[in-house]
C-alpha cells in the first residue's frame, strides 16, 4: 500500500499556512490510469506521483489534468526527497530537468517561464484590492497582483485556476514564476492567506523558486491495482 506525505509548500516563518501537497515518494508501482483519479479523490491543487528518487523522475496531477511542471509541487518534493535521505540535483518532470538547491531553511528549484500554465496577470493598483477580489467571479486563469513595496520587491497576489479545477490556489509557484520573469528582477511574494514565495532571475534565462516547507502528515493510502 503506497506511503501519502501531506505537505504544505511556502509556508512562512511562523510554519502557517502554505499550499497542501500529496506526494507518492514510491510512485512507480501506481498505476498511470489511476493517479487522475487519485488526484481528484484526495482534492489538493496537486499531487505528486516520484516513479524514480534516484532519478528524481516525477508526474504531477491536478484534480483534472497532468501538469508537465508547477512550482510548489517540485519545491515540495524536492524537500521531502532530502528529508528522508534521497537527495537529488535535480527532478525530471515532463517538461525538463530542473535544478534544486536547498539553502537558510529553504528550497529551491529552477524552471522556465514557458512552462507554467497560461495566467491573465492582473495589476491592481493596492492590496486591499488584490484583496477584495472574488473567485467565484473569476472564469479564467488570473494572476492578480499588487506591490506592497516596489523598491523592497514585496508584492501582495492572488491565483484563480478555474481551468485547472482550482478555485484559488493558496501559493503558485509556477505563476510567480512568470511574475518574476515579466518584472525582471528578485521578489517576495506574499499570496493568498499568508504563503510566502521567493524568486529571482537567473543568468541562463530560467527562475529560480523557492519557500519553506513543512510536513503536516503520513500516511498508507489504499489505492486499486496497487499493493
Amino acid at each position: 500500500m503506497p506511503t501519502l506525505h501531506v505537505l504544505r509548500v511556502f509556508v512562512n516563518e511562523e510554519s502557517e499556512w502554505g499550499n497542501p501537497l500529496g506526494v507518492f515518494l514510491d510512485g512507480g508501482p501506481v498505476p498511470g490510469s489511476a493517479r487522475q483519479g487519485i488526484a481528484a479523490e484526495l482534492g489538493f491543487s496537486e499531487t505528486v506521483f516520484v516513479d524514480d528518487r534516484a532519478e528524481g523522475r516525477l508526474r504531477i496531477h491536478t484534480p483534472v489534468v497532468e501538469l508537465p511542471f508547477a512550482g510548489h509541487p517540485t519545491v515540495g518534493a524536492a524537500w521531502l526527497l532530502a528529508r528522508e535521505g534521497s537527495p537529488v540535483e535535480a527532478l525530471r518532470p515532463p517538461s525538463g530537468d530542473v535544478p534544486v538547491r536547498h539553502a537558510e531553511g529553504a528550497t529551491f528549484v529552477a524552471a522556465r517561464a514557458e512552462w507554467a500554465p497560461q495566467f491573465e496577470y492582473r495589476q491592481l493598483d493596492s492590496p486591499a484590492e488584490v484583496r477584495a477580489l472574488a473567485a467565484s467571479e473569476q472564469v479564467s486563469n488570473v494572476y492578480a497582483w499588487s506591490w506592497i513595496d516596489e523598491a523592497a520587491g514585496t508584492i501582495r497576489a492572488r491565483s484563480f485556476v478555474p481551468e485547472l479545477g482550482i478555485a484559488e490556489d493558496e501559493a503558485t509557484g509556477s505563476a510567480a514564476i512568470g511574475l518574476c520573469a515579466r518584472i525582471g528582477r528578485p521578489i517576495t511574494v506574499h499570496q493568498g492567506h499568508g504563503s510566502v514565495l521567493i524568486c529571482r532571475p537567473l543568468n541562463d534565462g530560467r527562475i529560480e523558486l523557492g519557500g519553506a516547507v513543512t510536513l503536516d502528515a503520513t500516511r498508507e493510502h489504499s489505492i486499486d491495482g496497487a499493493d
